[in-house]
């Protein structure tokens, strides 16, 4: 944050203006000659480069030609697809986690400022400052994702984690030497790493705190099965255990095990970046942003998406948090076309896709709660169907893609399940 007694950053915008009034650029060719014209003058910036930041990027530009547009990130990598790092880029199967080439943000007049940390935002002059610099904007959206939280024991810091491409590069270059590895959590993340760990030949421990993965979120019968994935995949899973203590070799358990290893990744959950908008005055609800169905948070000209909000949905009539790869499009996309004065709303119904082992996963869900679950046996392959106060919730299937989409058409329109539900 700037102290008030230092002065204030001189902004991008009144540099351009300056040099454009002091005829001290030179003409530029004539693709390039629009963008550093449109500087002259606020418009979006987005803060952070992940799938929501760069899809309210997107959609600004598909409704506004005219202003310029900027993406300030702390990564210092071209904008990438999270998804990959625990499976196929894991594995060495792909290098191209790229969601862009660089070429597509010159053609979009897209800005990209990667390596810079935004250190102050100000909703009252509409300005961003990131490592001493200044962003005037006309419209702000918040796509700071959520950054991995640690197990929180001794030792927990010491365990690699997997959220960012360098950590992916990091966690494949450490497996590439080792003969066994401890994956902490059994979400999806854990579960995918460890299968891809798996089948690179590395032996692997998958340990949690449910007797079978995902228990409490997803219940009994539907976690069996994930269980049976990740075992069927090579991976060893060890359930109703909590870590201890993590030192550069091994993990302690509260059951007296100790599980020497080479490699030690937590799945341990992420925490949303919320201080940039909390130091800013804006409003914050069980730790994430609070917006509106059209990403607004309680400061004028400010949207939030992705990871870090807590946003309303208009299909669930109420406001739901996600961290799934889809929604947080989504969400940039409603956030970008509502900066660009266009009409937006966020009503999908939440889901994703994950591949444990050699097998796909598909979810759709409002994602909080439910009150009765049933499990039915598909050909190679299940349907469970959740549901509350009589209407549908969620579904989860595996090779089933028919229950999965009209799954999805359940939930929006919140009628019934489709079979009978246990009592």
């Amino acid at each position: 944050m700037i102290s008030r007694d230092r002065p204030r950053p001189e902004c991008v915008t009144d540099i351009a203006r300056r040099r454009r009034d002091d005829a001290s650029v030179g003409r530029l060719p004539e693709k390039r000659r629009g963008y550093a014209e449109l500087v002259t003058q606020p418009g979006l910036v987005v803060i952070g480069s992940g799938p929501a930041g760069v899809s309210a990027a997107e959609a600004f530009r598909a409704h506004n030609g005219e202003l310029p547009v900027q993406i300030l990130t702390f990564d210092p990598a071209l904008p990438y697809a999270r998804p990959p790092l625990s499976k196929d880029f894991l594995r060495g199967e792909t290098e191209d986690v790229a969601l862009h080439p660089r070429q597509w943000y010159d053609d979009h007049s897209i800005e990209l400022i990667c390596d810079r940390r935004v250190d102050h935002i100000d909703p009252q002059a509409h300005t961003v400052t990131a490592d001493n610099s200044c962003y005037e904007y006309r419209a702000l959206v918040l796509a700071c994702g959520a950054a991995p939280a640690p197990p929180p024991v001794p030792g927990g810091d010491a365990a690699v984690q997997l959220r960012s491409l360098s950590d992916a590069q990091r966690l494949r270059q450490a497996a590439v030497d080792a003969d066994t590895a401890v994956v902490i959590g059994a979400g999806f993340i854990g579960c995918e790493a460890a299968t891809s760990l798996a089948r690179n030949g590395v032996a692997v421990t998958l340990v949690a705190p449910d007797s079978v993965p995902q228990e409490k979120r997803l219940g009994a019968e539907a976690g069996e099965r994930l269980r049976r994935l990740v075992t069927d995949a090579g991976v060893r899973y060890v359930g109703e255990v909590a870590v201890e203590e993590i030192s550069e070799h091994a993990v302690r358990l509260d059951n007296g095990v100790t599980i020497d290893c080479d490699v030690i990744l937590a799945a341990t959950g992420v925490r949303a970046r919320t201080d940039l908008a909390q130091a800013a005055g804006l409003d914050i609800r069980d730790a994430r942003i609070p917006v509106d169905v059209h990403m607004r948070t309680s400061a004028a000209d400010v949207y939030a998406a992705g990871d870090v909000a807590l946003a309303h949905n208009n299909g669930a009539g109420r406001a739901i948090a996600v961290e799934h790869w889809q929604d947080a499009v989504d969400q940039g996309a409603v956030a970008g076309a509502r900066a660009a004065g266009a009409k937006a709303a966020w009503a999908a119904v939440p889901g994703f896709w994950t591949t444990i082992g050699d097998t796909t996963v598909k979810y759709h869900a409002w994602g909080d709660g439910y009150q009765r679950s049933r499990l039915l046996e598909r050909d190679e392959g299940f349907t469970v169907w959740y549901e509350n106060d009589g209407a549908a919730v969620g579904v989860l299937t595996c090779n089933a893609d028919d229950d999965y989409e009209l799954g999805g058409r359940l939930i929006k329109a919140g009628a019934p399940v489709p079979v009978p539900m246990p009592s």
